[in-house]
């Protein structure tokens, strides 16, 4: 019996929470724009995410889309976030934010901004 194929994702997703956040930050702008997410050699274990919007999108870009909202990564960051997901978390008093589950990171630090 041969084992079922699976479907490697490659690049990042957004959870459906980050997907209904970005839209309505999207919707702010009034503009057509993409949620890119980089790295950066920063922080206190050598690299930190870089998310902003923007309005390019290069031809060698890894592009995906979740619930209408494209997630770009270039390629020399896409192999360190290569099949990470961002959230959107809402946790009342102790704040809200996006956070990154990064499948490649081997490590962080303890302000949660770097990993490496």
């Amino acid at each position: 019996m041969t084992a079922p194929e699976t479907t490697k994702i490659e690049g990042v997703t957004l959870s459906p929470d980050a997907a209904a956040k970005v839209k309505a930050l999207m919707e702010a702008y009034n503009q057509e724009m993409v949620l890119r997410l980089g790295v950066k050699r920063s922080g206190c274990s050598g690299y930190a995410y870089d998310m902003f919007f923007d309005s390019i999108v290069d031809p060698t870009d890894i592009v995906n889309e979740t619930d209408g909202v494209r997630v770009v990564v270039d390629a020399q960051s896409v192999e360190m976030v290569n099949g990470a997901i961002i959230d959107f978390r809402d946790d009342g008093l102790q704040g809200s934010g996006f956070a990154i589950d990064n499948p490649t990171a081997t490590g962080g630090c303890g302000c949660g901004k770097s990993f490496c």
